[in-house]
């Protein structure tokens, strides 16, 4: 006997859902074949159960068998039955011939239920055959389904990238926003600095907390931007939209995306479709409004898909003082900058700030340089980009750490620079051959805090850091780490310090020099 106020499809689903699939078929499937009208009505739910059991579970054969009566319940007479087959056919699979019959159904559906589940089956299984027949006769069509079965049709046909090489020949006026962790925002725009210092195409336009403002200033290149370490992501600013009322927000928001600006970005900077995912930034899911944004601007520029699987950009919405900041961001996995990053260890640095710490150490001629807790790799590889380290020395407590940091390393292929990792205790120093006392120009490192790998004494672990970089550094060395704690050590002299955001919790990153000459 069911609860009071429980929903008896939705239990009797979570029972059939927990049987195995020759359960299902040999029982429940040929009782449902041989019941009345209304039972199978109230039993519907063996429907969504069959299409997720088998399509987790089940053979080829056996997935071919549930497909074919899922085919037939598209045509039974109880119009809540042929819904459920409906949702369930995407999920055991579907080809040309489960399509062509969800199209004519859409097209002759009268309920207008009915239809939408025919579109939402085939945003997810359309191809050619939906897409000659929405050309044919688009007003069968929702925006929604069309979109998506356009993007689909086109992620197979002609799959989408990143240009890096293409250049922006008409720039003037484009706004771009370096995001990144705050703290680090300095660091991104002491870059940009040397970088226009090189004659780099763009101008500085703003710094705040987590993000900095560029301008272009010249024709460029993805490539180009790329070549700056310390940005998290980079967003165009496509336009600016005030706080509208639902009705107009969506139609403003729309027309940005649409806009001539977003065009001429995407097509310099795009092989094959263009597509793109839409989201508001920081302010949850907000799945209607996004997809009403998405089918009018599909509505006003039909070139320009929203595609949640596997687009090449992103619209990101961002909420400002000044309203909505609608920007642009290409959806690099892996980051370019940091493709020699093969594999990772728990805690592992965020590769921009690596590349923070890398630019904050500075460099002289011929460094010799530690990671006492090297991790994977990313501080040394960082410092060892940026030339004049010859010699590198990585040590982690972890075999699997350093194997890790010995791989990415040979990926990175840095020049002039030679490394050694050991899997030892930091404390363990004397074991590194070539490690001694008073010789380290530099110690890098971001050391575990306890957030994911535990430690057992947190305190002690820096207390003992800064004595052994007190010992390990020759004079006019330099300690740079992210420090958990608030602590400072008499041993060596604090140069600077930034909290930065660690993602969820604030940490201070330090530089610390050892007297002497």
């Amino acid at each position: 006997m069911k609860e009071e106020g429980g929903n008896p499809t939705k239990e009797l689903y979570q029972r059939l859902r927990r049987l195995s699939c020759a359960e299902l078929w040999e029982k429940e499937v040929a009782a449902f074949d041989a019941a009345t009208p209304e039972v199978r009505s109230q039993r519907v739910a063996l429907v969504r159960a069959v299409g997720v059991v088998f399509a987790e579970n089940g053979t080829a054969e056996e997935k071919t068998k549930v497909r074919a009566w899922l085919r037939q319940l598209l045509h039974d007479p109880a119009e809540k039955i042929r819904r459920y087959a409906m949702a369930a056919l995407p999920k055991i699979g579907a080809g040309p011939g489960e399509e062509a019959e969800l199209v004519a159904l859409l097209r002759t559906a009268e309920l207008a239920r009915e239809k939408k589940f025919a579109g939402k089956a085939l945003e997810k299984i359309g191809g050619r055959v939906t897409l000659e027949t929405w050309q044919a006769a688009p007003g069968d069509f929702s925006p929604q389904t069309a979109q998506k079965v356009q993007a689909s049709v086109a992620r197979r046909e002609r799959p989408s990238g990143i240009r890096m090489e293409g250049t922006l020949r008409e720039w003037d006026g484009l706004r771009i926003h370096l995001r990144g962790r705050r703290g680090l925002e300095g660091w991104v725009r002491d870059e940009v600095r040397e970088w226009i210092a090189r004659r780099g195409p763009v101008r500085l336009a703003e710094v705040r907390s987590g993000l900095v403002a560029i301008t272009a200033a010249a024709p460029f290149t993805l490539a180009e931007l790329f070549t700056l370490r310390c940005f998290g992501t980079v967003g165009f600013v496509l336009g600016v939209v005030p706080e509208l009322e639902e009705g107009k927000l969506v139609e403003a928001l729309a027309a940005v995306i649409a806009s001539p600006l977003s065009r001429r970005l995407l097509e310099a900077w795009t092989e094959g479709s263009i597509r793109y995912r839409l989201e508001f930034v920081g302010k949850g899911h907000r799945r209607g409004l996004v997809r009403r944004v998405a089918d009018r601007a599909y509505a006003l520029c039909p070139a320009i898909l929203n595609d949640a699987q596997d687009a090449p950009w992103a619209v990101d919405i961002h909420q400002t003082e000044a309203g909505w900041s609608v920007e642009l961001r290409p959806r690099l996995a892996p980051d370019p900058r940091f493709a020699y990053r093969r594999k990772d260890v728990p805690a592992a640095s965020h590769p921009p700030l690596a590349a923070c710490l890398a630019r904050l150490a500075g460099s002289v001629e011929r460094e010799m340089v530690w990671d006492p807790f090297c991790g994977s790799g990313l501080e040394l590889i960082e410092r060892g980009l940026l030339g004049g380290a010859p010699t590198l020395y990585g040590s982690d407590r972890s075999a699997e750490a350093i194997a890790i940091a010995e791989g990415n390393f040979a990926a990175a292929k840095v020049r002039g620079a030679r490394a050694e990792f050991v899997c030892c205790d930091f404390g363990d120093f004397p074991t590194v051959k070539g490690l001694a006392p008073g010789t380290l120009s530099l110690i890098i490192t971001n050391p575990p805090m306890g957030k994911r790998v535990p430690i057992d004494n947190l305190r002690g672990l820096i207390a003992d850091l800064f004595a052994v970089a007190a010992k390990m550094l020759r004079p006019g060395g330099r300690l740079v780490f992210a420090n958990p704690l608030r602590m400072e050590t008499p041993l060596l002299k604090l140069q600077s310090r930034q909290v930065v955001d660690f993602g969820g919790f604030d940490c201070r990153v330090e530089r610390y020099l050892k007297a002497g000459r």
